[in-house]
């Protein structure tokens, strides 16, 4: 999507996404070692009733939840309670037979397929009573087949991260919610309120929103439940509030201060989540089975700004988009949050990112 020209000031820049309504409202942190380097929330949680986004605004997180899912994983492998190389079929069934590991699902190297998962959510109303495993049990009944050969490709998969879930708990013996937030995100301060696998506050929560002209508005009765489609708001459509039906997958409901928290975690010398060995791992470049690099840890995909590399997770769906990155050089991370589905999440962190990484704009140096 089509943004305003890199800004000096990155607060100028943001304010000029929401004004031309590129997003109704929008979160972006900046992190280092010791503390927030930036931080800026700007628009509308709620377009109809002009409730504002505040840094306490919660937002859907979708697909960034893998990392925090990675994490969890690579706990229990260091704790000796999982193994890199133990089959899937190890914490319960699949139709996918031999090779399906542990490692291959975190790299997306399994071969697992990726049907479009937007209808694989529930309304809020429906969680207190959704049955998780039936419904994963649903899904690999009607995508059974493999898409390639394990180990060979790269090929990302929400169906492989929703059963490391199933890993996590296995290993844990607790419900996979319990253990994250337990072992993970509690052990660094991070409330309930700022990240956890609940609406916390409905009031707080802001409104999804997609683009009334978007190819994926047209289609939206092919895609989205209709029971989510709400109303049209000017130039945008509410997306009503729901959950994930897996949330190993995408499941993390929260603010850029919580997914903060976990970031400036990842940029201290010693991590108080990930022991040595798991903290490598997180950040160790995958490989095919024929010695191919992967673009892909186990746990963070792999990217480049102007020379910079960084570690990064995107996620996005109905109502909201989102990334967070990592960047090991000059050891400052960052997070954009936004209740619109298109918005260009890459877009914004390239032009936003290059100044912190440089020690400016908008921040003193790490």
């Amino acid at each position: 999507m089509d943004t305003p020209p890199p800004a000096r000031d990155p607060r100028a820049y943001l304010d000029a996404l929401v004004a031309r309504s590129r997003t109704p409202g929008v979160q972006y942190l900046v992190v280092g070692p010791g503390g927030t380097l930036f931080e800026y929330d700007g628009g509308w949680a709620d377009l109809r009733h002009r409730v504002a986004m505040t840094p306490s605004t919660t937002m859907m997180a979708y697909s960034m939840s893998k990392t925090i899912t990675a994490a969890a994983v690579l706990q229990l492998v260091a704790a000796g309670r999982a193994r890199l190389e133990d089959e899937i079929d190890e914490s319960g069934p699949t139709p996918y037979g031999p090779g399906t590991t542990v490692r291959r699902l975190l790299a997306h190297l399994s071969g697992l397929p990726n049907p479009i998962p937007l209808r694989w959510v529930h309304p809020v109303a429906g969680h207190a009573t959704f049955d998780e495993h039936a419904a994963l049990a649903a899904v690999l009944a009607a995508h059974p087949k493999r898409a390639s050969a394990p180990g060979t490709t790269y090929r990302y998969s929400n169906i492989g991260y929703w059963l490391l879930g199933r890993v996590v708990e296995r290993a844990s013996g607790a419900s996979f919610p319990a253990y994250v937030t337990e072992r993970v995100l509690t052990p660094l301060g991070i409330a309930p309120t700022e990240l956890g696998y609940a609406i916390p506050d409905a009031a707080r929560h802001a409104h999804g929103y997609l683009e009334k002209y978007s190819l994926m508005n047209l289609a939206k009765r092919l895609l989205i439940d209709r029971d989510l489609i709400g109303d049209y708001e000017g130039p945008w459509l509410r997306i009503e509030p729901h959950y994930l039906n897996g949330p190993a997958f995408g499941g993390l409901v929260g603010t850029a201060r919580g997914f903060g928290k976990f970031l400036r975690d990842q940029l201290q010398p010693q991590s108080i989540v990930l022991d040595g060995t798991a903290r490598v791992l997180f950040t160790e470049q995958q490989r095919t089975t024929a010695g191919a690099p992967l673009p892909m840890t186990l746990g963070w995909h792999i990217g480049d700004l102007g020379g910079r590399p960084f570690h990064y997770k995107e996620g996005g769906g109905g109502g909201f988009h989102c990334e967070m990155r990592i960047y090991p050089g000059p050891r400052v991370a960052s997070v954009v949050m936004t209740n619109a589905t298109g918005f260009d999440v890459k877009a914004c962190l390239n032009a936003l990112d290059v100044g912190f990484c440089r020690g400016r704009p908008g921040g003193r140096r790490p």
